[in-house]
Formats: structure tokens, sequence, C-alpha cells
């Protein structure tokens, strides 16, 4: 049962994620997208310091000072270096939305997944067959999704594409700094960093042609945007990750790619042709297959087998007794 609440988590953040790409593309048409990372970012930050507040108080007094003291140095940084790689993958992704339907949107930035294992070679990490077999699926379905018989790519689908790299630069920066320092004040870190970046842009950008009637045009968006996709589905994935194999974690949070198809079907009536959707089942299956874990298959084999095997027979002398 607890696994099943887990799992129930995982797939609402994974539903809340999909649903995302929706909300992005409505906002895109009231506002800039310097102006869209800004407000979602900032909210996704406002919204975190509740979740913060809550978790410091089930930590001891005396604890969270030492954890702060020790860690308000590598917080900054990783802030920082988090909150700039967000504004990259963010930007990019809502300029990308502007000519790019949501649910392609989705399925090309979750290349974000097979990407990480490629450039974690040259920090030293290995890849495995299944990696290596993703990497060639994953490549095969972006070419029959994006590549037009002419063997171009449209504007918005490279924008995606390289916001999927920026985000692969992005979990590879989180993956250094959250061992230096707490996970939940990290995200909201690189919140108010990203916000007070993307604020700069803004102003620098979209100062002609900002608008708050615009802003109050976009809020429902902005606020599912900021409220859900970073505040709520940020903390259901913290709880649902408890006690669940990271591996089978990660297969449930990919389907925001399929949401993200489900959403701008239903809310916004996209529609896939036939080679699209191939594309989007090939990239799927290559997300999938990049996080198994070789070693954990064969221990799983084994013990099946061991499990399946008859038990020996009792010593003669044991029987006897």
């Amino acid at each position: 049962m607890f696994q099943l609440r887990q799992s129930f988590l995982l797939f609402l953040t994974a539903t809340i994620w999909g649903s995302g790409f929706v909300a992005q593309s409505i906002g895109m048409d009231h506002v800039t997208p310097f102006t869209y990372t800004f407000f979602r970012t900032f909210i996704g930050a406002i919204v975190l310091l509740p979740v913060i507040y809550f978790l410091k108080q089930r930590q001891s007094k005396k604890a969270s000072t030492q954890a702060q003291s020790y860690t308000r140095r590598d917080l900054l940084i990783g802030s920082l270096c988090c909150g700039l790689c967000l504004v990259g993958g963010e930007s990019f992704q809502q300029f990308g939305l502007v000519t790019t339907d949501a649910g392609k949107a989705g399925f090309i930035t979750s290349l974000y997944i097979v990407f990480v294992p490629i450039f974690g070679l040259f920090l030293g990490k290995k890849l495995n067959r299944f990696i290596v077999l993703g990497v060639l699926l994953s490549l095969f379905g972006f070419y029959l999704l994006c590549i037009k018989q002419s063997f171009t790519i449209e504007h918005g689908d490279f924008l995606i594409l390289i916001c999927a790299v920026v985000f692969c630069f992005h979990i590879l920066t989180i993956d250094h700094f959250v061992a230096k320092c707490d996970g939940v004040l990290l995200s909201c870190g690189q919140f108010f960093a990203a916000s007070a970046i993307a604020l700069v842009l803004m102003l620098v950008f979209d100062y002609d042609v900002f608008s708050w009637a615009d802003v109050r045009a976009a809020a429902l968006a902005l606020l599912w945007s900021g409220v859900m996709s970073n505040g709520v589905a940020y903390t259901l994935q913290v709880v649902g990750q408890r006690g669940m194999n990271p591996t089978i974690a990660t297969l449930i949070l990919s389907l925001e790619s399929v949401m993200a198809v489900v959403f701008g079907t239903l809310l916004l009536h996209e529609s896939l042709t036939l080679r699209e959707g191939i594309g989007c089942i090939l990239i799927l299956i290559a997300v999938i297959i990049a996080q198994l874990n070789p070693k954990a298959i064969m221990a799983m084999l084994h013990l099946r087998k061991n499990k399946a095997a008859p038990a020996p027979a009792e010593p003669v002398a044991a029987r006897s007794e």
C-alpha cells in the first residue's frame, strides 16, 4: 500500500509537470518569455518558503544551525549556478513554445534524461548498454518527431532541444551542490536566483513591451507554473521519492512527456501525425531504457532464479531424528 501511495504521488507530480507545458503555451499568448520566466520562478520561490519553514520545524534547532553555518557559502554559489541554468533552460523553452506544440515540447525536453549520462562522461561517469541504446532510440525518435523530409528542423523545436541540453547541465549542477547543502533550500535559492536574473533580462529586453495588463491576462498560467509546477510538484516529488527505488521513481516522473501530449490534445486541441507519434513513443522508450540499471536487473533476475530453484534435500541424519 505504501509503494502504491508513493507511486501515485510521483505520477501526480508528472501530471502537474505535463500540464505545465499547456500553461506555458497559453501564457506565451500574453507575455514575453523573460517576463514569464521571472514571474514563474519568483512565485515558485515564494511558495517554497512555507515548505522550508515546515521542514525546519521538524529538525532540532541545534542541527539546523550547524547545517546552515556549514553550507551557507555552498548554498549561495549553488543557488546562483543552478539559477543561471534554470533561467537558460526555461527561457529557451519559453521561446520554443512560441512556435512549438506543448506536446512536442514535452517529449523534446525529456531528452535531458538521456543527455545527462552522456555529458556525465566528461565528469568521469560511465555509460552502460542501456544508456547507449537509449541514446540511439532517442536520436531516431527525435528525427521522426522534428526533422522534416527536407532534412530541416523547425526553429521552435531547435530551441526546445537547446533547452533540454541546458536542463542536462542543470541536473548535473544540482547533483554537484545537493551533496553540500540542503536540497529544499537549494531549490528555493535557485528560484530566487533565477527570478533575479530573469528580472534583469526582462528589464533589458522586454522593457518597451511590458504591460501589467498582459501579466494579469496571463495570471492563471503564471500561477499554475509557479505554484503547481514549481512549488507543489517539487514538494510532491520530495515526499513521493521517500522509500522508492530511484529508477522506478524516475520512470514514473518521465511520464511528464506523455501527460504533456494528453493535456495538449485535450486543452489546446493539438494533434500529432503518425510519424510524430512514433517519434514520441521512441523517445519515451529511450527515456525509460536510459534509466535501467544493469546491476539491479541482474540482481533481480538472480534473486528470482534462486527463489524458483528447488530447495536442497535435508541431510539423512536430520530426517532420522
